[in-house]
């Protein structure tokens, strides 16, 4: 037995929906998401899920108590935001902007090349999550990193 499950990296982002099936739907046509499994209740809600996007696992569930007594978690949405966001790395970053833009997730900054090396863009889902879309355009020294930093500081 692993400590760590095979597939699994040391981090695995958990996200709390306030309705996991329109998740899983959403994410499906948005980012080609795949569901490894999901843990329906009898009245069909689902209230735990593993879903893979790429090579990364994301666990999903329904706001529930984290213990008896315990505070019921919350969703991005019933905030209104969530102060993380997700950073996704592809192949072809254009047509996986367009693919998420087009499922219905919003662009806050549209497609552009980074001092860092990658070119990018910054979408918002409809469940108050914002999702980075990159592809790695050009490897960048760390002096030419530093530069680029000292250039645009504020």
């Amino acid at each position: 037995m692993n400590k760590i499950p095979d597939g699994y990296t040391s981090i695995t982002p958990f996200i709390v929906f306030d309705d996991t099936t329109a998740a899983i739907k959403f994410y499906k046509q948005a980012l080609n998401a795949e569901v490894n499994m999901s843990m329906p209740l009898s009245d069909g809600t689902i209230m735990y899920a593993e879903l893979q996007i790429g090579s990364a696992k994301l666990m999903i569930g329904a706001p529930c108590c984290e213990a008896e007594g315990g505070e019921k978690t919350k969703s991005a949405q019933s905030l209104g935001g969530s102060p993380v966001s997700f950073y996704v790395y592809v192949e072809d970053v254009q047509t996986a902007f367009d693919q998420a833009n087009t499922a219905g997730m919003t662009v806050k900054k549209t497609i552009e090349d980074m001092f860092w090396g990658d070119r990018m863009g910054t979408l918002t889902d409809p469940f108050g999550l914002e999702w980075t879309i990159a592809e790695h355009v050009r490897d960048v020294s760390p002096a030419e990193m530093e530069e680029a930093m000292q250039r645009m500081a504020c």
